[in-house]
C-alpha cells in the first residue's frame, strides 16, 4: 500500500470509497479476505460484489464487509471519514476533540464523539504477556498521577460529596488515580486508572508488569517501600531534589505533562468512566513517536494503528454505561 504522508493527501487518498476498502482489507487480510462467520474460511476464499462492495463466502453463502468485526462495525458513517478522523487522532500530539472532528469531517458532534473513543479503542495495546524491564536493563520509573478539577473550583454540592466519599478533603479529594512505569531502555510506557495508592494496589501493578530483579526508580512514596524485596529499588526524595544520579523519574514526569495537557488543554473535560481510553491515545503516541533509533513518521503510525482495528468491538451501550454487560 502507497501510503500518503501528510493529512492533505490522506484526505486526497482516502476519499474513495474502494481505496479505503482495499487499505483495511489490506491491513485486515494480508493473505486475502476470509468469511468471518463460516469455519471453512480458511479452505475456501470468497468472492467479491464490486456494485456492493462486499465479498461472498462461497461456502455458507453469506455477505460481509471489511467493516465486520472491527470497530467499524455497524457504523453508517463511511470509510472516507473515519480514516482522516484516525490519522488527525494519531497525528495530534495534544489530541483532537470531538468538535473539531466535527467542524472538519462534517460528522454530528455526538457521533465524532463516539468515532473518538471507537478509535482509542484501537489504539489500546496489550502487555501480550511481555514485561518491563530486566535485571541487565536501564531501570524502569514507577510513579502515579492524580487527574482531576480542582477542589476549590467545584461546587460545594460536589465538594462536599467527595469528600464524604474519600474521608477527607486534600488535594486528592475527587481525583482520579493513573499509575505509570515507563522503562528506559525501550522508551516505552504503561499506565492504567488504579482505585486506590494502598501499597498492594500500587505494588501488585509493579509485580505484574515489572521483570523481578530489575532496577526501578521510584520516589519515596510509602506504598513503594517494599519493593526493594523483588527489584533493586531505589528511591528519590523530591522534597530534596528530583535528580539523583540515575535515580529521577523525570522521564514519566514528561508522559503525565503530556497526558494533561491534552486532557486540559483539548478535551477540558474528561469523566473517570472514560479516562483509561484518553490514556490508551496518550500512550500509543508516546510510545510511537519519532526519536533517533525509530524515525517513526504519522504514515506510520497510522499504518499500526489501523492494524489494530479489527477484533475490537464498541457499542454506543458499552460507551455510555448502559450496557450491563459493559467491562467498564
Amino acid at each position: 500500500m502507497d501510503s500518503p504522508k501528510t493529512l492533505q493527501q490522506a484526505i486526497q487518498y482516502f476519499s474513495d470509497e474502494q481505496i479505503c476498502i482495499d487499505a483495511v482489507a489490506a491491513m485486515r487480510w494480508p493473505n486475502g479476505p476470509r468469511c468471518p462467520d463460516c469455519p471453512r474460511r480458511d479452505a475456501m476464499n470468497p468472492y467479491y460484489l464490486k456494485t456492493q462492495k462486499r465479498w461472498k463466502c462461497r461456502s455458507c453463502r453469506r455477505q460481509f464487509s471489511v467493516k465486520v468485526e472491527t470497530i467499524f462495525e455497524d457504523s453508517p458513517i463511511p470509510l472516507q471519514k473515519w480514516l482522516p478522523a484516525l490519522w488527525m487522532l494519531i497525528s495530534c500530539k495534544n489530541g483532537i476533540s470531538s468538535h473539531e472532528i466535527h467542524r472538519h469531517l462534517g460528522v454530528s458532534q455526538k457521533s465524532a464523539w463516539f468515532m473518538l473513543h471507537r478509535l482509542r479503542l484501537a489504539l489500546k495495546t496489550g502487555a501480550f504477556g511481555t514485561k518491563l524491564g530486566g535485571t541487565e536493563s536501564g531501570g524502569v520509573e514507577v510513579d502515579e498521577t492524580f487527574v482531576g478539577g480542582k477542589l476549590k473550583n467545584m461546587h460545594r454540592d460536589r465538594r462536599e460529596h467527595f469528600a464524604a466519599q474519600s474521608g477527607h478533603t486534600g488535594g486528592a479529594t475527587g481525583k482520579a488515580i493513573v499509575m505509570g512505569m515507563l522503562d528506559r531502555d525501550e522508551r516505552k510506557v504503561r499506565a492504567s486508572v488504579v482505585p486506590n495508592v494502598k501499597r498492594e494496589t500500587l505494588q501488585n501493578e509493579v509485580l505484574n508488569n515489572v521483570k523481578f530483579g530489575s532496577p526501578v526508580f521510584s520516589d519515596d512514596a510509602v506504598p513503594y517501600d517494599k519493593l526493594k524485596w523483588r527489584y533493586v529499588h531505589e528511591v528519590v526524595n523530591h522534597a530534596e531534589t528530583y535528580v539523583n544520579g540515575r535515580v529521577h523519574t523525570n522521564g514519566l514526569e514528561n508522559f503525565w505533562s503530556l497526558l494533561k495537557r491534552g486532557l486540559k488543554g483539548t478535551y477540558v473535560a474528561v469523566e473517570p468512566f472514560h479516562l483509561d481510553r484518553y490514556i490508551d491515545e496518550q500512550v500509543f503516541r508516546f510510545n510511537n513517536r519519532a526519536t533517533k533509533d525509530n524515525p517513526l513518521n504519522d504514515s506510520d503510525r497510522f499504518l499500526l494503528a489501523l492494524s489494530q482495528v479489527a477484533g475490537k468491538r464498541l457499542t454506543f451501550a458499552e460507551l455510555t454505561g448502559k450496557d450491563s454487560a459493559s467491562p467498564l
